[in-house]
């Protein structure tokens, strides 16, 4: 991969500027920087679905690129096909067996251009060969076995999946459509020990070029042989040698020696504007002395040294606008089923009741109906049978797992203006939650998920909600984001309802009870159980 004078900005907001850069063939690249420094851009860019503003990233002739994307949404996909059929869509097999048809049907008419037809025939021969027609099934099945995906899933329909399946099954066409480059984001989101060490293993042993963005250190230490740097304070890219772990000492050495220059050219400055201030309004030489060393401080003011952050807080409290009902929710002998003809529900006459201000945490495998579950409160699903009700004073707040409920044409601050705010006072609110300056005017769109997730955490914060519906909240969020988050969440004073296998988020939110599904098993908070679960979504064959 070539990158040539690459750059990239979204209004006021420059990410890459007059990058040039090599990227040998066929290494593992892992992709790192902070929240919004462009990494899912960078992807973008290599895909074409972004266009930069100069520049250009440039790929060996011929070469095919498959993104596998943090979040799978609905609208990429045709929902009613056949796992397993879509699975075999990741090679166009179908397809070009039936234009070789075709052409040798074309053969026996006499007035054909035999030679036309013959090269036409022998350029689908080579692709069908690329995709080792005769062994494509019996790959499929390898990386089916490898993922972990079982019999039950291939039958379902790619719309019944739960968010965590999709994103796996979404995984398993992409190894298996065999492209040259390989671009992942967050892979180890949705996948259990076994699919992981699979895919490890799989593309350690890949010989295309593979970047992966991920806050999964061990993979990337296991995966990669190259580390790409997008640094948001000089809007550049740069490649290092090695895995995650060299990467971060060779950094940290640099961070030290920044650190050391920028206290030196801070302790300048103080000087250079003692001098200034004490002879602004003097004359003579003492005014010429002055007028030296403010140039000299303009100067050094613009060279001056960005030194990391490492105190990022967010100051928030959720507030409700009104207290809600004794008894917020109340569930009794619900059921679902996405497929009306399956003799298996979802949920399956499932019976609890909330009480106001209680924290309530939601367990299971993935596909259990955790996700489906919180539709159903909220109203997006409506349940086969049984009955949901809400307390007459319960207002909800929702925040969905893969992020639908935002604006994607509009920008951060218009998917906030409705929470009857001013503008000064959402742009005070959002530095709280991490956006500063004109990053407000970012659109939806281009952002990263984890930039996504901290909008849709702002704006139900901003609902006055007096019960929330959290459905995984940290999915998308780097381990440092996560403690910030939690933080928002630990004093929030109404009843909230969380979907999560995170011990170390739930930890600090003061979960009274727990509910685990399928069964309907309702007890009391027990962090083993979470780390129980944690461990299984991590292990099970699904």
């Amino acid at each position: 991969m070539q990158i040539k004078n690459l750059t990239m900005s979204f209004g006021t907001q420059v990410l890459f500027e007059s990058v040039n850069l090599n990227i040998p063939e066929t290494e593992k690249v892992g992709v790192v920087g902070v929240n919004g420094a462009g990494k899912t851009t960078f992807f973008k860019i290599i895909m074409g679905l972004e266009y930069p503003d100069e520049g250009k990233i440039i790929l060996k002739n011929g070469s095919r690129v498959s993104w596998l994307p943090q979040v799978i949404t609905d609208d990429v996909e045709d929902l009613n096909i056949n796992v397993l059929d879509y699975l075999m869509t990741g090679r166009p097999i179908d397809k070009l067996n039936t234009k070789l048809q075709r052409l040798y049907d074309e053969l026996a008419n006499l007035n054909c251009d035999q030679n036309k037809i013959y090269s036409e025939i022998d350029k689908v021969q080579k692709q069908l060969d690329y995709w080792d027609v005769y062994n494509a099934e019996s790959i499929l099945l390898k990386i089916i076995d490898g993922m972990n995906i079982d019999d039950t899933i291939l039958n379902k329909k790619l719309g019944e999946l739960s968010g965590g399946q999709k994103s796996k099954v979404a995984f398993a066409k992409l190894l298996y459509s065999k492209p040259e480059v390989i671009l992942l984001d967050e892979p180890t989101n949705h996948l259990d020990e076994e699919s992981k060490k699979y895919v490890i293993e799989y593309l350690k042993g890949y010989k295309g070029s593979v970047f992966i963005i991920s806050h999964d250190i061990d993979f990337l230490n296991q995966v990669t042989t190259k580390t790409l740097f997008l640094d948001k304070r000089t809007r550049k890219l740069e490649l290092f040698d090695g895995n995650y772990n060299k990467f971060k000492k060779l950094q940290l050495e640099r961070e030290e020696a920044l650190l050391r220059q920028a206290q030196i050219q801070q302790q300048e400055e103080n000087k250079l504007r003692e001098i200034v201030n004490k002879y602004a309004n003097a004359s003579g030489n003492r005014k010429r002395m002055a007028q030296d060393r403010e140039k000299k401080l303009e100067k050094l003011m613009k060279e001056k040294i960005q030194v990391l952050d490492k105190n990022k807080t967010i100051d928030f409290k959720i507030g409700i606008n009104r207290e809600d009902s004794k008894q917020p929710l109340k569930i009794t002998d619900l059921s679902f089923k996405y497929d009306k003809t399956d003799s298996k529900n979802i949920i399956d006459h499932l019976n609890f009741e909330l009480s106001r201000g209680e924290k309530f945490l939601i367990l299971g495998e993935n596909g259990a109906g955790k996700s489906t579950l919180l539709k159903l409160i909220v109203g997006l699903l409506e349940p086969d049978s049984g009955y949901i009700k809400l307390g007459n004073k319960t207002d909800i707040g929702y925040y969905a797992q893969e992020l639908e409920l935002l604006d994607n044409e509009s920008n951060i601050l218009d998917n906030l203006i409705s929470m009857g705010y001013s503008q000064r006072q959402l742009r005070n609110i959002l530095s709280k939650f991490l956006f500063y300056g004109n990053d407000v005017y970012k659109n939806i769109s281009i952002l990263s998920p984890g930039e996504k997730s901290r909008v849709a955490l702002a704006k139900i914060s901003l609902s006055g909600a007096n019960m929330l519906l959290l459905d995984e909240p940290t999915n998308h969020l780097d381990p440092e984001t996560q403690n910030l988050i939690a933080e928002v969440f630990k004093n929030y004073d109404g009843t909230m309802i969380v979907v999560s296998h995170n011990p170390e988020f739930v930890d600090n939110l003061g979960i009274e009870r727990l509910l685990i599904l399928p069964e309907g098993k309702i007890s009391y908070y027990d962090r083993d159980i979470v780390e129980h679960y944690q461990t299984l979504n991590k292990r099970i064959r699904r």
